[in-house]
């Protein structure tokens, strides 16, 4: 599975970057940041991809000579649709709260408890990731690129 996974990528980075990208993704030459550029993400996320494929292609081929499942099968299907269940919930959830907390609050919390509703084996590294990385983001976003993010009524960043 992890081979098709990886072909598959590989093949949608190349159509992105190769075709779908100077095609159909227009750019005015006057732009002086890079960063800000229509062309620059879709090329970052091309080649992300191609690399997640890579990823995939190299891991799945160590993979077949057999191995233990990643994953333990669970004996009670139900608790697969309990939890997309709860993902829908906290979906629904992260949209209505998002106006009062603001989007970089939400994001943290959101992040969080789809970690442990998932049961990571690196609670740690989730709640650290989950504070970090909005708010690294909410740092580019704000101060270097000066695109606004949504604010909510509770607490505002600077």
């Amino acid at each position: 599975m992890q081979l098709q996974l990886g072909i598959g990528a590989i093949l949608a980075a190349l159509f992105l970057i190769l075709y779908a990208i100077p095609n159909w993704v227009s750019s005015p030459s006057n732009v002086r940041n890079i960063v800000l550029s229509p062309l620059f993400w879709p090329y970052i996320l091309g080649g992300l991809t191609g690399l997640v494929g890579l990823g995939l292609l190299l891991t799945g081929r160590q993979r077949i000579g057999g191995g233990a499942p990643v994953n333990e099968p669970i004996d009670d299907p139900r608790q697969g649709m309990l939890r997309l269940a709860a993902m829908a919930v906290l979906m629904v959830a992260s949209f209505r709260v998002m106006p009062w907390l603001g989007l970089v609050w939400t994001s943290m919390l959101a992040f969080v408890a789809l970690a442990f509703l998932v049961r990571t084996r690196h609670p740690a590294a989730a709640v650290v990731c989950a504070v970090v990385v909005p708010l690294i983001l909410y740092a580019f976003f704000a101060h270097v690129a000066s695109v606004a993010i949504p604010q909510g009524e509770l607490v505002r960043l600077p």
